[in-house]
């Protein structure tokens, strides 16, 4: 039996539940068992990452955080805020080039 076989239909196994969807376009909250939609989920994790980076900002400032952190957090902070940049100006392109369809 060739274990290379194996490593691959493995790997194939565990990609294809990545890509595979939830019920209804919807993710499962693992700790609280809740069930929210994927753009409410990103949402929330946006506005923690922004609270977490504000926090460790404040807490800098007054002496309870070391400059490490703080620029790690103002990293975390910057690339989320790119991101979402990035998804709008996305979503902003896929409208116009709706508008622009020939109806």
């Amino acid at each position: 039996m060739d274990i290379t076989a194996l490593t691959a239909t493995q790997g194939y196994a565990d990609l294809r539940r990545a890509t595979q969807p939830g019920p209804a376009g919807e993710t499962t909250g693992e700790a609280t068992g809740e069930t929210t939609p994927p753009a409410a989920a990103l949402a929330r994790d946006f506005a923690a990452t922004l609270r977490e980076g504000e926090d460790t900002a404040i807490a800098a400032m007054t002496g309870e955080a070391d400059p490490h952190s703080l620029v790690q957090a103002l990293v975390q902070t910057e690339l989320a805020v790119e991101t979402a940049v990035t998804v709008r100006d996305r979503v902003v392109e896929a409208y116009q080039e709706i508008l622009r369809m020939p109806v």
